[in-house]
Order: structure tokens, then sequence, then C-alpha cells
């Protein structure tokens, strides 16, 4: 059974096959998972925000799990990753922070069998309707510039006052047509999440 903050889930499949009139072989694919929660913590100040940092361990596993079964790939297939939240307006941007950082990633990493490098965040407030653009980067090192891009999200009906929205981006290839030279997904070493 679903967290009882949780709204509503969303997934969406991003599947691109041509690029500046040049056909991709495989496309290039993006899922976002997407949950829409009630926000305890709306309207008022609290010093203690360990109920959202909970609710973003239990996010973290649910919607990379749901990214990835989207993909119809295994967790270890996924090239590149990013997460964020969009808080209603009677909410904090550290309460997308509470749900972002402390324990989302490590479930994450935990379903795409690694991710040394850092997950790239975005956070902002807004209203219902408001879009936020995920930014994506490699799972294993950071310095892969193929896989450097975003996903945009949006949910028409949310986040209400009370609610924040939670987003995980997957992929399984990086952008389509890259070129820009730097590190190649053939080089990773995958230790440092830098390299």
């Amino acid at each position: 059974m679903a967290d009882p903050l949780i709204r509503k889930l969303l997934v969406t499949v991003e599947e691109t096959h041509r690029e500046a009139d040049e056909a991709l072989g495989p496309p290039t694919r993006k899922a976002a998972a997407v949950a829409v929660i009630g926000n305890p913590f709306a309207g008022r100040y609290a010093p203690d925000l360990e109920e959202l940092v909970e609710v973003g361990a239990m996010l973290g596993q649910l919607l990379a799990e749901r990214a990835v079964a989207a993909l119809g790939i295994e967790g270890g297939e996924a090239e590149s990753y990013g997460k964020a939240a969009i808080v209603g307006e009677d909410g904090e941007l550290e309460h997308a922070a509470a749900i972002l950082h402390p324990k989302l990633g490590a479930p994450v990493r935990a379903v795409l069998e690694k991710g040394a490098a850092l997950i790239p965040s975005a956070k902002k407030r807004g209203g219902m309707g408001t879009a936020i653009d995920v930014p994506l980067g490699h799972k294993d090192a950071a310095y892969v510039r193929s896989h450097f891009d975003a996903m945009e999200v949006r949910v028409p009906d949310a986040p209400r006052r009370d609610e924040i929205v939670v987003a995980i981006v997957v992929t399984d290839s990086g952008r389509p047509l890259a070129r820009i030279g730097g590190l190649t997904v053939d080089q990773i070493e995958g230790k440092d999440g830098l390299r």
C-alpha cells in the first residue's frame, strides 16, 4: 500500500527517434516517475523535518523502481539520473530539500545497482501546473558530458498549496547525437563519482 501522503503517481516516457533529421538507433529514452504528496508542514514552521526525510527515502525507491520499469530495463542498465521537487505555495524550499537530500539517494542507487556520482537536483516553489526541469547526469561519472541533459516534468493539477511534487528521472542513454567530447561511457572508472 502506498504512503498515505501520496495523492497520485505518474510515469512518463520520452523517446526520441530523430534529431537534426538523423535517425537514432536505438532511440534515446528518459522516464520520469512523479509523486504528488501532501505536505504535513504546509503553512507552519517546524524545526524538525524528519517526517519528510523519511518520505524521501520511501519515494526514492518507489519512483526509481517505476522509472526503470517504464523503460523496461534492469536497474543496472540505467545510465543517468536526476531528481527534483516543486513545493506548493504554503510550503518552504527546505521541505523539498528534506525530501531530496538526506535519504532519497541511497534507495535510488540501490535500484540502479550503483550510482557513484551525485544525483543532480532542482527545487522550486509554484502553483498547480508549474513545470520543472529535472537535471540529468551520468549515474557513475559526473564528467561524462554526453549525459548532461534535463527532462521537463509538470503535473496539471499539482502542487496544490499544501502539496509537493517529487520527480525522479532515469535514462538508458545520453543526449541524442552527443558530440562535444569529454569522458566517454566506455572510459568510466566509477570510483570517485567524477570519472
